[in-house]
């Protein structure tokens, strides 16, 4: 595999014509040309499909919006308008959520909550302007424990305007499948996993295979955009045979950038990493996993030609995101725990339900897509809250925001940056102070994004009025 050099993209645009050159990269990684044209809406069928990861023969049942055998990648630009048109191919309904994306409410895929389902054989039209330039996901939000687990998701990169230059770029998404010896689906979860920790995959991939070796410059500098996208499994990132500068987490800017030296990412997370390939041709950069007991390989990278000798002080900043700004000084507050329970009974859902509550969000567990609870909150548009989130049980929790981005204040378990986001990896017995400013009207969910915590009640939204 080889990652996309943008000065070949360029010279593509010079020989081709811009409907040349998004060809070249629509076919790079798997993309619909019709992505790059603002007037017409990307088609984006959820279909069933039979791909080979294990080497073993094909898997049946498993899900894209692509054409296989990689993970679509969709690019939309900050500030110009994009749309999406979902035909739903599977026999089961479904919706998209455009994870770290602030859409207006209808845009948002959680069925009933904004948007009805999406029946087999029917479709839906999304459209949103991005007002936010960063690495970005999609994936459904009906029946999502299998969806997800079959690998129904995709990376949504938004452009800034004034970004910095790459020598390349490569967007990896990791995430494991649970597969038997012959290369076909087991149950998706153990309940007993799924009251703990979840459940883990068999089979670990980045972009659908393992252990995949990527091309780059050598010398040169690497925009890798990282989308822990599995159901489960939190990584701790180290990289081996060069070294990386921390850009962006979640989409947005860090406030200050930092050296990779091991890094936590949960399920749902992103992190931007400026790679500084090796100098010497067929040098090969690693990065792991050393989570656990073991560390795991996730990808390696191969420098190719003469060192182009760049350096990580080349870069000037990226574009940054008009994210509102929160008023400490006039913030209310809003205490939140995440809990274990076993009180209730989760209810039939048309988008399934995995027959368990064994997680709650203030000791109240969503009762399920049918019946929606009443909201934790409602917010007032334009006001700002300091969230309390305490993190009681033995377990991590990465905790996502729809529609809306947070500020993280403080944290009892670690010194942090003020970074914008909208996924917080809550460590156990952890509370953090996060800063809302409520400038998104609508009913917002806020969950685990372990898809076993979610399904089995930690869930909850916030309504912003």
């Amino acid at each position: 595999m080889t990652a996309l050099n943008r000065r070949s993209l360029l010279k593509a645009s010079a020989l081709l014509g811009t409907a040349g050159a998004a060809g070249l990269l629509a076919g790079r990684f798997g993309l619909p040309a019709t992505a790059f044209a603002a007037a017409a809406p990307v088609e984006m069928k959820a279909r069933a499909i039979e791909v080979d990861i294990t080497g073993k023969g094909a898997t049946r049942g498993m899900m894209t919006y692509g054409e296989g055998p990689v993970p679509p990648v969709l690019r939309a630009r900050q500030g110009e308008a994009f749309a999406a048109r979902l035909v739903n191919a599977l026999e089961e309904p479904t919706t998209i959520h455009w994870h770290g994306v602030r859409v207006p409410v209808g845009m948002d895929g959680v069925p009933l909550l904004s948007q009805p389902y999406v029946y087999p054989g029917d479709g839906f039209d999304y459209a949103f302007t991005p007002p936010d330039a960063g690495t970005f996901w999609y994936h459904p939000h009906c029946n999502t424990l299998e969806q997800m687990g079959r690998g129904l998701a995709g990376m949504l990169i938004v452009e800034g305007k004034d970004d910095p230059v790459f020598d390349a770029e490569i967007p990896l998404m990791l995430r494991d499948w649970r597969l038997g010896g012959d290369g076909q689906f087991i149950a998706p979860f153990k309940a007993r996993d799924a009251a703990k920790a979840g459940t883990y995959g068999t089979l670990r991939t980045a972009n659908w295979q393992k252990e995949p070796q990527i091309d780059a410059p050598a010398g040169g500098l690497v925009r890798l955009r990282l989308l822990a996208a599995d159901v489960t499994r939190i990584y701790t990132m180290q990289l081996e045979g060069a070294q990386a500068t921390v850009i962006a987490i979640d989409g947005n800017p860090v406030p200050r950038r930092f050296a990779l030296d091991t890094l936590m990412v949960g399920p749902g997370q992103r992190l931007d990493l400026a790679l500084r390939m090796p100098d010497a041709e067929g040098a090969i950069a690693r990065l792991m996993d050393i989570r656990g007991s073991q560390p795991k390989p996730i990808a390696s990278f191969r420098a190719t030609g003469p060192s182009l000798r760049r350096a990580p002080g080349d870069l000037g900043p990226l574009t940054a995101n008009p994210v509102p700004a929160f008023d400490a000084s006039a913030a209310a507050s809003l205490d939140m725990k995440l809990s274990a329970t076993a009180e209730t009974a989760p209810k039939t859902s048309i988008c399934g339900t995995l027959g368990y509550t064994f997680w709650a969000i203030n000791n109240v567990a969503w009762s399920g897509d049918t019946d929606p609870t009443a909201p934790l909150a409602e917010l007032k548009q334009g006001r700002s809250y300091r969230i309390r989130l305490a993190n009681p049980t033995p377990h991590a929790h990465p905790i996502h925001l729809h529609g809306m981005n947070f500020v993280v204040l403080s944290s009892s378990a670690r010194p942090v940056q003020s970074f914008v986001t909208d996924t917080w990896l809550m460590l156990p017995d952890e509370q953090v102070e996060l800063g809302l400013v409520a400038d998104n009207p609508g009913d917002w969910v806020f969950h685990c994004h372990i898809i076993e915590h979610q399904k089995s009640g930690m869930t909850t939204y916030l309504r912003v009025v």
